[in-house]
């Protein structure tokens, strides 16, 4: 196992290693442990995110992006990576699957209220996808 570190001096995280050989078919996805474990400050996440060039060299995705790893986990980080591609894609012990990011977690206060307008107008209020006219 090789300790997570940075490719460059400004990468924004650090990549994390296949513990395993193994194959993923077409269509399919896998667990891969990364035998790391990590121990985060209080109200801080670490977030498990794709690599680029994985997703576009052989549509290699992490289907619950960006996975969350909470600052009370202490068990071994895995990652679930699917493969979108054409062709069966392998998995080498060692090789690069993801990368993790750090990030302060912000803790919400709820308050409950009969109508959000009442609380907070806003000039776009309930309007969704594509409200904005923007395409």
């Amino acid at each position: 196992m090789k300790i997570p570190e940075y490719a460059t001096g400004n990468s924004a995280g650090v990549d994390l290693r296949s513990t395993i050989d193994c194959v993923i078919e077409s269509g399919e996805r896998a667990l891969i442990p990364t035998g790391i474990k990590i121990a985060l400050p209080e109200n801080y996440e670490a977030q498990i995110r794709p690599r680029s060039g994985l997703a576009l060299k052989h549509g290699i995705v992490i289907p619950n992006t960006p996975g969350t790893i909470d600052a009370d986990y202490r068990g071994e980080i895995c990652v679930i990576i699917m493969n979108l591609g054409h062709e069966k894609f392998a998995v080498k012990s060692g090789d690069r699957i993801a990368q993790m990011i750090f990030a302060p977690v912000v803790k919400a206060e709820f308050l409950e209220v009969d109508s959000l307008d009442e609380f907070d107008k806003t000039e776009r209020g309930s309007g969704g996808f594509g409200s904005t006219g923007i395409a």
